[in-house]
């Protein structure tokens, strides 16, 4: 049993009581070309790799004008090859867009060209609209009640144990596949499987813990994990002044804005952000979001952070910070690696 312990368990590095990880998207921000950016995103994971972050993983959005990691085994194949020893990953691969076999094919291959390092985290949702979505599956719209069906036929073809069909390649081992979710479906699957689980805390904070108690109650051992491991994703973002993070932090919400409201576009500048005109409900809207966010000093960021890892009782903590610009998130990474002792 737990013949994944050692590529799924982290190692905390400096002062963190956890191992710190890396969650990237590949911000197009206005003004930034897509190729900028997934050059931005493979700077990162070298940086991140030489700070000692765990692992980077790149999440499978699609249709927003802003974000660039819509194909996730292709920008892992691109950011494994330009690391050395970082875990990359899918943060996630949104399983019901992809047929199980396919994502079996592309993992399988990763996992061959990287042995070892390689991650394959699940979420259940599209990662876009309806429209989006259905071009994406070019058939009606998927039942929820399918996602551990396509999880379990997933592992069984990255395992070779699926009848009569070969996922090929396949690598010397099988990657750890992960749970992702905002809620409890995938929190009480993953207990279930007993497979690692993270939860998107800087999507739904307010679900955090009940989710995570949920995981634990949950969770029966398997050959992958005798005891649960939970990750959570958390927005952080550190300057070298409280007022600069809150001016770096302000496109996000607007960016989220946009995108909940159904107009997302390139991601802002601050200085865009800074001549928006909020109505109360936005500006109610902006407070909330921020408040979940790791925001200030480098000092003040690792406050929030251990504070949360305490209240959660999380095993790994993966940092995503969303600003314009390579160059400012980078230094916000470099500042948050320093707090921790890890530089």
């Amino acid at each position: 049993m737990d013949n994944n312990h050692g590529v799924i368990h982290g190692v905390a590095r400096g002062t963190a009581e956890v191992p710190l990880s890396v969650l990237e998207l590949a911000t197009v921000g206005a003004g930034i070309t897509p190729t900028e950016a997934l050059r931005g995103a493979t700077d990162l994971a070298r940086k991140a790799e030489a700070w000692g972050f765990h692992r980077i993983w790149v999440a499978e959005h699609h249709g927003m004008p802003g974000v660039a990691s819509s194909s996730p085994a292709v920008l892992i194949a691109h950011l494994a090859a330009a690391t050395e020893r970082i875990r990359v990953g899918s943060g996630g691969v949104m399983l019901p867009n992809h047929a199980p076999l396919v994502v079996a094919e592309q993992f399988g291959t990763l996992e061959a060209l990287h042995p070892g390092r390689i991650d394959l985290g699940l979420g259940r949702a599209p990662g876009t609209d309806m429209a989006t979505a259905h071009a994406l599956r070019r058939r009606a719209e998927v039942d929820p009640d399918e996602f551990p069906q396509h999880v379990n036929e997933l592992t069984a073809f990255l395992d070779g144990t699926f009848p009569r069909i070969q996922a090929i390649p396949r690598g010397p081992q099988r990657p750890p596949i992960w749970l992702l979710g905002s809620s409890g479906f995938s929190a009480k699957l993953a207990g279930l499987l007993g497979l690692p689980f993270a939860f998107a805390h800087h999507f739904s904070a307010a679900n955090t813990e009940p989710a995570l108690e949920l995981y634990r109650t949950s969770f029966r051992p398997s050959e992958v994990l005798a005891e649960p491991y939970a990750m959570i994703g958390v927005s952080a973002l550190a300057a070298e002044t409280e007022e600069e993070a809150h001016r770096q932090a302000l496109p996000g919400a607007l960016s989220f804005l946009r995108l909940r409201s159904g107009t997302p576009g390139p991601f802002p500048t601050p200085e865009e952000a800074a001549e928006y005109t909020f109505s109360p409900m936005e500006a109610e809207f902006v407070r909330d979001r921020l408040s979940t966010v790791a925001l200030g000093t480098p000092e003040q960021v690792r406050a929030h952070l251990d504070e949360l890892r305490k209240r959660t009782d999380a095993d790994e903590l993966m940092i995503t910070t969303m600003v314009h610009g390579t160059a400012t998130r980078i230094r916000s990474y470099e500042l948050i690696a320093q707090a921790y002792g890890l530089i």
